[in-house]
């Protein structure tokens, strides 16, 4: 959606939201009748979730609606129990065209692997852009539904994530140990596995 289409269409839009207890993490989310919107920083406030709103659908209506959510809101705790290696939901993202371009980039990255800024911005033809892409990942209002922990230093470290390096750390666990025993599964199952390459 271009800036336009976007401002038009939040002026008689309502955006949904609840909250996820997950551990010991609090997690706001939030959806329009198109998709997930919002997922928000552990433990952060109600009023950055509202911030977030005012500043991306300005005329939109905050409002809380759990059956609305209910749907993403499981998605979201099976993943975080370990429950499901991914997780892919209908979205309705806010942003610039070549945030956007970002986040889809990021969403190509397969679950357990990583990938650096560099090679994000190779991918877009634009490998001189590292530090916008990195800008761009930043401002990315979905985690985990677009995997921002997946992207780290081009020397291999964890780097900067809004969700700090704990959930960072622990996102990507939970995805390695989702993907290895989903493969081990497939083995018990008597599936064929294709050799790596």
């Amino acid at each position: 959606m271009n800036g336009r289409k976007e401002k038009m269409a939040s002026l008689a839009e309502n955006v949904y939201w609840d909250e996820l207890q997950a551990g010991d993490w609090r997690i706001y989310i939030a959806c329009t009748e198109r998709g997930l919107c919002y997922v928000g920083t552990p433990n952060d406030s109600f009023e950055t979730l509202s911030a977030w709103v005012q500043a991306k659908m300005p005329q939109a209506k905050l409002e809380r609606r759990e059956e609305k959510v209910a749907g993403l809101k499981n998605g979201l705790a099976a993943y975080l129990r370990g429950e499901a290696a991914d997780w892919r939901c209908p979205l309705d993202l806010r942003g610039t065209d070549f945030q956007r371009s970002v986040w889809n980039a990021l969403m190509a990255v397969r679950p357990g692997e990583t990938v650096s800024y560099s090679d994000i911005a190779g991918q877009l033809g634009r490998a001189e852009a590292v530090r916008a892409v990195a800008s761009a990942i930043g401002a990315n209002p979905a985690l985990v539904a677009v995997p921002c922990h997946r992207i780290i230093g081009k020397n291999g470290a964890l780097t900067g994530y809004r969700g700090g390096l704990p959930m960072k750390e622990r996102l990507l666990r939970l995805e390695r140990e989702g993907v290895a025993a989903s493969g081990a599964a497939a083995l018990a199952a008597g599936d064929r596995v294709a050799p790596a390459r």
